[in-house]
């Protein structure tokens, strides 16, 4: 299997300011590396240290009393901001009968409540200067569910929502608001207790040879780093509201 990631476009962001959060990992590292790549100056947010990117502010997104310093933080060291990527992301499985206020607090809180806060500072300065990208990373989790997910799907199907009104709401002010939906990634979130859930002979047997995702495989980073980079570049001039899945077919066969 090849791991050809094609080659980038010097400058398709040159001089855009684009601030992401999550970006010390995963897709979120991917993402930053996308966006510099292609010429953007960027400010990673993360409570995780980041070597990526032109600037990093450390920010906890549990506490949500934080996040409105950290975003204005972010666009001081950038001077600005045109694009913003809500990438950081927690998961925590329990029962709804079991249901722990704490726990379920802290995911809709890192996973809903700081993009919610991020893209309404962010979208002021956007709007403002009648320009703006904005793209939420969510979850095939958004759309169908399974058993003690409550917090997680919650978390990602409220996302959704939420970008659908925020593009509504910011649309007068130039500013194009989508989603991204990722299916099963390569990324440590894939590892729970130590085990790799694409390594397991549950994945193998349901989603690679029994083709519940029809290109029977997982996605790698840097391919839902493109999609997001190209919904949050100038090259998408009309979409938004909207939830790009991208996650090798699997919903199409559900």
């Amino acid at each position: 299997m090849s791991d050809f990631q094609g080659s980038a476009v010097p400058g398709t962001f040159s001089g855009r300011r684009a601030i992401v959060t999550g970006g010390a990992n995963g897709i979120g590292a991917a993402i930053v590396d996308r966006l510099v790549t292609l010429g953007a100056r960027v400010c990673v947010l993360d409570i995780e240290d980041a070597s990526a990117g032109e600037s990093y502010v450390h920010v906890d997104l549990t506490d949500l009393a934080a996040v409105p310093t950290a975003a204005t933080q972010a666009i001081d060291a950038l001077g600005g901001v045109d694009v913003l990527v809500n990438c950081a992301g927690i998961s925590d499985s329990f029962d709804l009968r079991e249901l722990e206020l704490a726990r379920y607090q802290r995911v809709l809180n890192v996973n809903l409540h700081s993009p919610i806060i991020l893209m309404s500072t962010c979208g002021r300065v956007m709007a403002g200067q009648g320009y703006g990208r904005i793209v939420n990373v969510t979850s095939v989790h958004g759309l169908v569910s399974e058993p003690g997910c409550i917090a997680y799907d919650t978390s990602k199907g409220g996302l959704n929502s939420a970008t659908r009104v925020a593009s509504i709401d910011l649309a007068d002010g130039g500013v194009l608001v989508n989603a991204v939906a990722p299916g099963f990634v390569d990324t440590r979130m894939a590892v729970a207790d130590g085990v790799n859930e694409l390594e397991s002979t549950w994945f193998k047997n349901i989603y690679v040879d029994n083709a519940e995702i029809p290109l029977r495989r997982a996605a790698h980073a840097h391919e839902i780093a493109r999609t997001v980079a190209w919904l949050a570049s100038e090259d998408n001039t009309y979409l938004t509201g909207q939830v790009i899945t991208v996650d090798g077919g699997m919903a199409a066969r559900m």
